[in-house]
């Protein structure tokens, strides 16, 4: 976690929504720094395409180590095209093992589509289930919310949407200024 020069920075919410053939990751756009908001238009969801195959990506931590983190899941990508769960494995198991990778602080959402994935510096690399992933500072807020509308006549888009809105009633880290990427199978 943050040391004494660099106290804590908060204020992320990342969720990403699989239903009806569609996977929507959200983020939104707060960044704090203690009780400060420094920033309100972050982008944590991108999309980057290695190989061809495009792969939505959302962060929540560090910036730089997220970027770090995205900049090395692209080259597990390049070297295994289409097969996220084996890149997202092989990038977990770097993370845990390389002494320098080991003191990044993010997590990851990402998805092909396909397969949702939560990527941890602990190693891990998680597929939610209900289809519901969510990190950072509201995550928990999010998935709850999410939980409660997956089976609502409602699609992967507004459910992700509304949870976010719910996670940004409740959170003092989270806004409502959303980057929402969505990726079909």
């Amino acid at each position: 976690m943050a040391d004494d020069k660099f106290p804590g920075w908060h204020g992320t919410t990342i969720i990403g929504v699989r239903k009806g053939g569609e996977v929507v990751v959200a983020g939104d756009g707060q960044v704090s720094l203690g009780q400060t908001v420094i920033k309100g238009t972050a982008r944590k969801v991108r999309r980057i395409a290695p190989g061809g195959h495009e792969v939505v990506c959302g962060f929540a931590g560090s910036t730089a180590d997220a970027f770090t983190l995205l900049e090395r899941l692209e080259k597990k990508l390049e070297a295994t095209p289409g097969q996220l769960a084996r890149a997202s494995v092989e990038l977990a198991k770097d993370w845990r093992t390389d002494k320098y990778l080991q003191k990044l602080e993010a997590m990851l959402i990402v998805t092909d589509g396909k397969e949702l994935l939560v990527i941890t510096g602990a190693g891990d690399v998680l597929e939610p289930e209900h289809g519901i992933a969510a990190i950072g500072s509201g995550g928990n807020y999010a998935l709850a919310a999410a939980r409660g509308l997956i089976d609502q006549d409602l699609d992967a888009e507004a459910i992700a949407r509304r949870a976010m809105e719910i996670a940004a009633d409740i959170c003092v880290y989270t806004n409502g200024n959303l980057t929402v990427e969505k990726i079909t199978a």
